[in-house]
C-alpha cells in the first residue's frame, strides 16, 4: 500500500491542474445527483417493529380515526386575559376552516369539548334526578299497592287482577329505572375518569386543540405541516396568539450555522499558528471543505430512495470537516518536515503520501470500520447515519491522499514560512519512572471521576423542552404543563382487543371495567374513551400520565400496563389482550431498544480494537492499553454527558435549560466515532514509539522519541476537531447539540488526557514487555507497514537545496 501511496502522490503532484479539475467534475457531479434525486428527510427518529409500531399499526388497521399524525394548537391570549366569545367562536371557525385543508382529517374544538363535558355532567346531574323521582314514584305506587293487598280476601277477583297488574308493571318500570341508573352510573364512571382532562384552562386565557392528519406521524410531509401553520396564522382573532407542538413545527436542523463557523475559524487559526503559513493552513481546509462538498450531496441524493433521519447529514459534516482537515494536515505535515530536511520537492510529496498517507488510509479504514458496524445493530436509522458518515470519511481519505499532493505541488515551497527550521537535533529524554506512576494514578482517578454520572445515564428522546426557549415549541410544551398537566405533553393510548364483539350496554360496562384497571395503576391523572371500531372488537383509551414525556415515571407507566395483558374478559368470554402506543410510548420503546443493541456493539468495537492494534503494533500489551484507554475515554465522555445535559450541569454555559435524558443514541454513535478517532492517535503517537523502538532505541527513550514526533500534528489536529465537533454544541437542535459536544468532550479527553499522557506513562511503566508478542502469533501475522518504513528503506530520499521560485515544482 505504502508503495502504492507513493507512487500516486508523485503522479498526482505532477498532473495537479488534471487531479484538481477532476474532483471539480465529481463535485459537480454530486451537487447536481443532489438537485435531481434527494427527497425528504424525517425529523421524527423511528425504529419498525417496536411494541408501539405494532399497536399502532393495529389502530390504524381497526380505528382509523385514532392513527393517524396528530399536533397540538395552544391558543393563548396576548395580555393572558380570558379568551371573549368573539375569540373563542373565531378560533372555532379558524378549526373547522383547518379541518378542510389538504392533508388533515380533522380538528378538535376546544370550547365545543368544554361545552360537551359541561352537557354531558348536567344530562348525567338530571338524570339522576329523574332516577331519584322515579324512585320516589316507584314507592309511593308500592305503598299503595302494599295498602291495597292488606285488604287480602275482601277484594274481588277484578280488583285483586288489577292490583297484580300493577305491581307487575311497577316491577317492569323499576327493572327499567334500575337500567337506567346502571347505565347513567357508568357514565357517570366515565366522566369522572376523564375529569382531569381538561381544554380550556381554569382562567380561560389558554385552550388546546388538536390537529388529526390523514396518515400516520411519520408519513406527515412538511408541506403538509407548513400548511397547516400559514392557515392558522393568517387566521388568527385580534389579541389571540399560537404556539405549535413539535408534531407540527418540528422542522430540518441547519447543517451548517454561526457555531459551526466559528469552529472553522478556530481551526484555520490552529492551522495558522502550526504552519506559520497563510497558504498552508488554507489547504487542509479547501479539502475538507470539498470532501464535505462531495460526501453530504452525494448522501442527500439517497434520501429520495430512502428514509433519512434529517440529523444524518449533520453527522457527515462533523465528521467530514473534522477528519478532512486532521488527514490532509497529517500528510502536509510530514512533507513539511523533509522539505526543512532538504528532500527533493516531488519526492518529498510521494515519500509524504506513501508514509503518512498509508497511516491516513489505515487510521480512516478504522473509522469506517466503525462505522459500517453500525449496520450490524439492526436498526436501519443508525446503520444509514453510519453509512453516510462513512461515506464522508472515504471521500476525505480519497481526497487527503490524491488532491493533497496536487494542491502542495500548485503551492510549491509557500508551505513552509522563512522561519522555519528542522527541529531534528532537539534532544529527547525519557520520562521519569515516578512521574509516569503519579501520572497513571491521578488520570486514573480523574477519568473514573467523570465517569461516575455515566451510572445514572437515562436514553430518551428530546420532546418540547428541549428546544430553544423562544420557539415555538418550548412555549407550546410549558403551556401545556403549566396549564393542563405535565402528562398532557405524552399522553398513551391503549388498544384493547376483545375476545368478542361488544355492544351498546355491554360495551359501555367493559370500558367502564378496562377504564378503572388502569386508572388504578401509579402515575395515572386520567381516562377517556376514545371509541370503538366498526367490528366493536377494540376499544381505545387515552391515558394522561402524571408526568412528562421522558420522566422515568411515565416509562415506567408503560411497562406497568403492558404487564397488565391479557386481562381476563367479563363473565369469563376469555383473554382481552391489551397494547399500548403514543408518540411517548414510541420514543421509550427507540431507548430501550438502541440500549439493548450497546453492548453488543461496544463489544464488536473492543474485539475489532484489539485485532486492528495486534496486526499495526505486533504487539500484545500495547493493543490492550489502547483499547483500555478507549474504554476509559468513553465511559469519561458518557459521564460528561450525562452531568450536562441530564443532570444540568453548566446548563447556562451550553444551553441547557431543561434538563432530561441523554439523547439514545448518542451512546451507540459516540462509540463508533470515537473509537476510530481514538485508534488514529493511538496510531500516529505509538507508531512513532514503534519506529524508534525498531531502529535500535531504548524502550523508554523510544516513548519519548514517538510522543515528541507526533505531539504537534497530533495536538493541532484534536484542537480541530474540538473545534469542529465544538461548533455544533450551539446549533439550534437539541439532538446536534448534545452530539457535538460528546464529540468534542470525547476527543478532549481521549486526544490529550489518554493518548499524550495515560499511554505514554503506561508504555514508560512496562519498558520493553509493552512490545512482546508470542513467537509463533508473530511468524503468521502479516507486516502492514502502517509507518511506511519499508518505503522509507527503498526509496533513500535525495537530499537537494530547495527551489527558490514556488512556482516551479508545479510545472515541472
Amino acid at each position: 500500500m505504502a508503495e502504492f501511496l507513493y507512487r500516486l502522490g508523485r503522479l498526482c503532484a505532477r498532473r495537479a491542474g488534471a487531479v484538481l479539475a477532476s474532483w471539480l467534475v465529481i463535485l459537480g457531479l454530486a451537487v447536481t445527483g443532489y438537485f435531481v434525486a434527494r427527497g425528504e428527510l424525517s425529523p421524527v427518529v423511528d425504529i419498525p417493529g417496536t411494541e408501539t409500531a405494532k399497536v399502532s399499526d393495529r389502530l390504524a388497521e381497526r380505528l382509523p380515526v385514532a392513527a393517524g399524525g396528530n399536533g397540538k394548537l395552544v391558543f393563548h391570549t396576548a395580555d393572558e386575559s380570558p379568551l371573549t366569545d368573539d375569540q373563542r367562536s373565531a378560533i372555532t371557525a379558524l378549526l373547522r376552516s383547518t379541518a378542510d385543508l389538504e392533508g388533515v382529517g380533522s380538528t378538535t374544538d376546544p370550547f365545543t369539548i368544554e361545552k360537551r363535558i359541561a352537557d354531558q355532567k348536567a344530562q348525567v346531574a338530571d338524570g339522576l334526578k329523574q332516577i331519584a323521582d322515579g324512585r320516589a314514584q316507584i314507592a309511593d305506587g308500592q305503598q299503595q299497592i302494599n295498602k291495597a293487598k292488606s285488604f287480602g280476601d275482601d277484594l274481588d277477583a277484578a280488583t285483586r287482577a288489577q292490583v297484580d297488574a300493577q305491581q307487575a308493571l311497577l316491577i317492569q318500570k323499576s327493572r327499567e329505572l334500575e337500567e337506567q341508573a346502571a347505565k347513567l352510573a357508568r357514565g357517570q364512571q366515565l366522566l369522572t375518569m376523564s375529569a382531569p382532562i381538561r381544554t380550556v384552562s381554569a382562567d380561560g386565557a389558554t385552550a388546546v386543540a388538536q390537529v388529526q392528519f390523514t396518515v400516520p406521524q411519520l408519513d406527515v410531509t412538511p408541506e403538509t405541516k407548513e400548511r397547516v401553520v400559514q392557515h392558522i396564522d393568517a387566521g388568527l382573532p385580534a389579541g389571540v396568539e399560537v404556539e405549535y407542538s413539535n408534531e407540527i413545527t418540528q422542522g430540518l436542523p441547519e447543517i451548517i450555522g454561526v457555531g459551526e463557523i466559528v469552529g472553522l475559524i478556530i481551526a484555520a487559526i490552529t492551522l495558522l499558528v502550526m504552519l506559520r503559513t497563510l497558504i498552508g493552513a488554507a489547504l487542509p481546509i479547501l479539502s475538507a471543505l470539498t470532501g464535505v462538498g462531495i460526501g453530504v450531496t452525494a448522501s442527500l441524493a439517497l434520501s429520495g430512495t430512502v428514509e433519512m433521519l434529517s440529523i444524518t447529514p449533520v453527522l457527515g459534516v462533523m465528521l467530514g470537516l473534522a477528519v478532512g482537515i486532521d488527514y490532509s494536515l497529517f500528510i502536509l505535515n510530514r512533507h513539511r518536515r523533509q522539505l526543512l530536511d532538504g528532500v527533493d520537492f516531488h519526492e518529498s510529496i510521494g515519500l509524504a503520501n506513501g508514509t503518512s498517507g498509508n497511516a491516513v488510509v489505515f487510521a480512516g479504514s478504522t473509522v469506517l470500520v466503525a462505522l459500517l458496524a453500525l449496520n450490524v445493530t439492526g436498526i436501519p436509522f443508525l446503520g444509514l447515519m453510519g453509512t453516510v458518515a462513512a461515506i464522508c470519511v472515504a471521500v476525505a481519505v480519497l481526497l487527503a491522499v490524491t488532491l493533497t499532493p496536487a494542491l502542495l505541488a500548485l503551492i510549491g515551497t509557500r508551505v513552509l514560512n522563512r522561519k522555519a527550521r528542522s527541529q531534528s537535533n532537539v534532544t529527547v529524554k525519557p520520562m521519569r519512572t515516578g512521574r509516569a506512576v503519579v501520572t497513571v494514578l491521578a488520570l486514573l482517578v480523574a477519568l473514573i471521576t467523570v465517569a461516575i454520572p455515566a451510572l445514572s445515564m437515562r436514553l430518551g428522546l428530546p420532546d418540547g423542552s428541549s428546544e430553544a426557549q423562544d420557539s415555538t415549541q418550548y412555549q407550546a410544551f410549558k403551556m401545556i404543563e403549566e396549564q393542563f398537566g405535565a402528562g398532557v405533553n405524552g399522553s398513551l393510548v391503549v388498544v384493547a382487543d376483545l375476545p368478542a364483539p361488544l355492544t351498546g350496554d355491554a360495551q359501555q360496562a367493559e370500558q367502564v371495567r378496562i377504564g378503572n384497571l388502569l386508572l388504578a395503576q401509579n402515575n395515572v391523572t386520567a381516562i377517556a374513551p376514545i371509541g370503538a371500531s366498526a367490528d366493536n372488537r377494540t376499544l381505545a383509551f387515552q391515558i394522561i400520565p402524571q408526568e412528562g414525556p421522558t420522566s422515568g415515571e411515565t416509562e415506567q407507566l408503560v411497562h406497568d400496563l403492558r404487564g397488565l395483558s391479557p386481562v381476563a374478559g367479563s363473565q369469563g368470554s376469555g383473554d382481552i389482550i391489551l397494547g399500548v402506543a403514543g408518540s411517548a410510548s414510541g420514543n421509550i420503546d427507540i431507548s430501550e431498544k438502541l440500549a439493548d443493541a450497546l453492548p453488543g456493539y461496544l463489544g464488536l468495537v473492543i474485539g475489532i480494537s484489539l485485532i486492528i492494534m495486534i496486526l499495526v503494533f505486533r504487539s500484545i500489551l500495547v493493543p490492550v492499553t489502547a483499547t483500555l484507554g478507549f474504554i476509559l475515554s468513553l465511559f469519561a465522555t458518557f459521564g460528561g454527558v450525562t452531568a450536562i445535559f441530564q443532570w444540568g450541569w453548566l446548563g447556562a454555559v451550553f444551553g441547557i435549560h431543561d434538563p432530561g435524558p441523554v439523547l439514545s443514541f448518542l451512546p451507540t454513535i459516540l462509540i463508533g466515532i470515537l473509537f476510530g478517532l481514538a485508534m488514529d492517535y493511538q496510531l500516529f503517537l505509538v507508531s512513532g514509539m514503534r519506529e524508534a523502538y525498531a531502529h535500535g532505541a531504548p524502550a523508554r527513550l523510544a516513548v519519548q522519541q514517538g510522543v515528541h514526533a507526533g505531539r504537534t500534528v497530533v495536538t493541532a489536529a484534536a484542537i480541530i476537531m474540538i473545534s469542529v465537533f465544538g461548533g455544533f454544541i450551539f446549533s439550534n437542535t437539541a439532538m446536534i447539540r448534545s452530539l457535538g459536544f460528546g464529540l468534542a468532550f470525547g476527543v478532549l479527553v481521549d486526544a490529550f488526557l489518554v493518548r499524550m499522557l495515560l499511554i505514554p506513562a503506561v508504555m514508560h511503566l512496562l519498558g520493553r514487555s509493552a512490545w512482546w508478542i508470542p513467537r509463533w502469533l508473530d511468524r503468521i501475522l502479516p507486516n502492514v507497514d502502517v509507518e511506511g518504513a519499508a518505503l522509507e528503506r527503498a526509496h533513500p530520499a535525495p537530499h537537494v537545496t530547495a527551489p527558490t521560485e514556488p512556482a516551479e515544482p508545479a510545472l515541472r
